[in-house]
């Protein structure tokens, strides 16, 4: 990055949730600075919670669950857009789930994928 580019940068608002991912795991980072995780070989289901509470506070979560570990993801996190690009490509991912919970507006849950019998 160049000196200008770095220059003019934005900085990146305080408070802010973040998702990052690998090949071993899913972490979340808290506006406060907790972290949440999940490996991906823990990993057992997918699911989308959608509140009533929108449109003037997050009301759409992910909620990636596992057998020792999890993350709940607000939809507007950092990172949530590559992470559901990843998400995607889990055998069996219902993108059918995703599309009914973008659309909702009541406290509901999506299953968009679940390992073996984990449902």
């Amino acid at each position: 990055m160049g000196l200008l580019s770095r220059l003019f940068k934005q900085p990146k608002p305080p408070g802010r949730n973040v998702v990052v991912f690998n090949g071993d795991k899913i972490v979340r980072t808290l506006p406060d600075g907790r972290v949440e995780s999940v490996r991906w070989d823990d990993l057992q289901k997918v699911e989308i919670m959608t509140t009533d509470e929108g449109p003037f506070a997050e009301d759409v979560y992910w909620m990636l669950k596992g057998v020792t570990g999890g993350c709940a993801i607000p939809s507007q996190a950092q990172g949530m857009k590559e992470l559901l690009s990843r998400l995607q490509q889990l055998p069996g991912f219902k993108n059918e789930a995703v599309i009914k919970a973008t659309a909702s507006a009541d406290n509901a849950t999506f299953l968009c994928w679940s390992r073996g019998n984990a449902l």
